[in-house]
């Protein structure tokens, strides 16, 4: 294989990692930050997992990187043990931990808004949620109206257009309720009838045909954060809703993804975006950022959510939880978070086999 075919291949790969760092130096660069600012001793940053290919810092911090790109840490004096050091992250104020904790999910999310709101700023017109037109055979036209603006659908608010493909997407059997804004007053469309085609991934469910056009607006500053914003809300919306389609079962494991089937799909999206366009590329990686920091925040041992949620009931009875107890805990979420990754890192290097 020549240098050209080996790099062809490569970048895609390199590129992933790259969003990947990224997005895990982002969180935890907001963690370190208000470490620092409240006073903190920070023993260790960490970018990355296992083992240590080189380090730096000679002062009271610790900067690494690991062999394994999927994660990083910064490791606070205090923080899994009991510390006698006056800068310990268990002897600050309660109020100054929950700061330092949700920093690193808090950051992912200004990450996300700020990669979507650059984007629609170089872009030549942001999409809406208004119909400007349909398709020459669409089934559309005697129900909606060009300038019609949709408000929800099936009782979900439409906040960005990124909102209209993904409810309609969420439906089963193609027929939905709208609101939609006519001449400034809302109005109910009740059970309106889409064209559907065969789903090609899945032949048991319907792909819907979005057979309407949307109106766009060219970007000025006020209505590219206002877009910006409502976009990066709706992907946040977008993970909590694929959480519970989840638990409800309508996805399974099968559907879901760990960090090696989600690089390996960056990669091919990296691929088909250097033939055409890199805004899709840009827009998964917000969409990751916003995914990791939400997660985060899932009240879930050993995440950040976690530590928040016995951090509130602290402030509540007005005492900390017995720190020994909380290690526990924590630790056996760590355990079950691991296996769980496993399992995922499992089926996405089987569904790479399978190709």
């Amino acid at each position: 294989m020549d240098l050209a075919a080996l790099w062809s291949k490569a970048w895609p790969i390199l590129l992933a990692i790259l969003f990947f760092g990224i997005i895990i130096f982002i969180h935890e660069l907001g963690h370190f930050i208000f470490a620092k600012l409240f006073k903190v001793k920070v023993n260790e940053f960490s970018m990355g997992m296992g083992p240590k290919i080189f380090s730096f810092g000679k002062k009271e911090t610790k900067y690494s990187l690991r062999l394994f790109p999927i994660g990083g840490y910064v490791s606070m004096e205090g923080e899994d043990e009991e510390s006698d050091d006056d800068r310990a992250f268990g002897k600050k104020k309660v109020w100054q931990r929950f700061i330092i904790v949700a920093a690193g999910a808090t950051m992912n999310l200004i990450l996300g808004f700020l990669v979507v709101t650059i984007l629609m700023a170089t872009q030549n017109l942001i999409g809406t949620t208004t119909i400007a037109g349909f398709d020459e055979n669409s089934v559309l036209k005697e129900t909606f109206k060009p300038g019609d603006r949709i408000v929800e659908i099936n009782g979900k608010k439409a906040l960005s257009h990124y909102d209209l493909s993904f409810l309609m997407t969420r439906d089963e059997d193609g027929v939905l309720d709208f609101v939609i804004e006519r001449d400034g007053e809302k109005k109910e469309l009740k059970n309106v009838k889409f064209q559907t085609t065969e789903n090609k991934e899945d032949p048991d469910k319907i792909s819907i045909v979005f057979d309407f056009i949307i109106y766009g607006e060219e970007p000025g500053f006020l209505n590219t954060l206002k877009y910006g914003f409502l976009t990066t809300v709706s992907l946040g919306r977008m993970v909590w809703l694929s959480l519970f389609d989840l638990i409800t079962g309508q996805y399974g494991l099968s559907d879901l993804s760990g960090p090696i089937g989600t690089m390996d799909f960056i990669a091919s999206a990296a691929q088909e975006a250097a033939k055409t366009d890199l805004t899709p590329l840009f827009m998964i990686m917000a969409l990751i950022t916003v995914n990791i920091g939400l997660f985060n925040l899932l009240p879930i041992p050993a995440l950040d959510g976690g530590r928040l949620f016995f951090m509130f009931i602290e402030i509540i009875i007005r005492r900390p939880i017995n720190p020994k107890y909380e290690r526990w805990i924590h630790a056996a979420g760590m355990v079950l978070l691991l296996l769980f990754m496993a399992v995922i890192s499992f089926s996405d290097i089987w569904k790479l086999i399978k190709g």
